[in-house]
């Protein structure tokens, strides 16, 4: 790990319910994999939207899809995102943006972060052309009506399912 003038080193957060984890959401890891030294999946339980997947399993399915990337971490959460982020010493958080629709959601998302913890940075990432129109709730649509969605997310988690 580069080690900065102070002897820390850049950590990032990307977080989501990843129900379940898509091509683009490994997309967005890759991309901030080559600007931080670490960058920590963070899980979030999110029971109140009713997820496809337990949350053991979304975190088996991440852990999977990002195994290869080798300044990855992994972990579960049930609190406030700055929360988490303040108790890892993280102070950027990313965050993918696909069409303009996620953008002002992520903006006030962004916004309401910082007015919490001043430290905290949102950085947004666009997935590759290929994955801009991949979503989890396209995913589990397609799940639900028992159609192809093996192209959508990485080959990991499909042999997982």
């Amino acid at each position: 790990m580069n080690n900065n003038e102070d002897g820390t080193y850049k950590k990032a957060i990307y977080s989501g319910t990843f129900d379940p984890i898509t091509n683009g959401h490994v997309d967005i890891v890759r991309r901030a994999s080559n600007i931080f030294d670490e960058v920590i999946v963070a899980v979030a339980q999110s029971e109140r939207k009713g997820p496809m997947f337990s949350h053991e399993q979304r975190v088996k399915f991440v852990e999977e899809a990002t195994k290869n990337i080798k300044n990855v971490r992994v972990i579960g959460f049930d609190t406030l995102l700055v929360d988490l982020a303040t108790q890892l010493k993280v102070n950027t958080i990313i965050r993918g943006l696909r069409a303009v629709s996620d953008f002002e959601y992520e903006l006030q998302m962004g916004y309401a972060n910082a007015s919490i913890n001043k430290k905290i940075e949102t950085l947004y990432l666009m997935p590759s052309l290929e994955n801009a129109f991949v979503s989890s709730t396209i995913v589990r649509e397609i799940i639900r009506f028992d159609g192809k969605y093996d192209h959508l997310i990485p080959k990991e988690v499909y042999e997982c399912m």
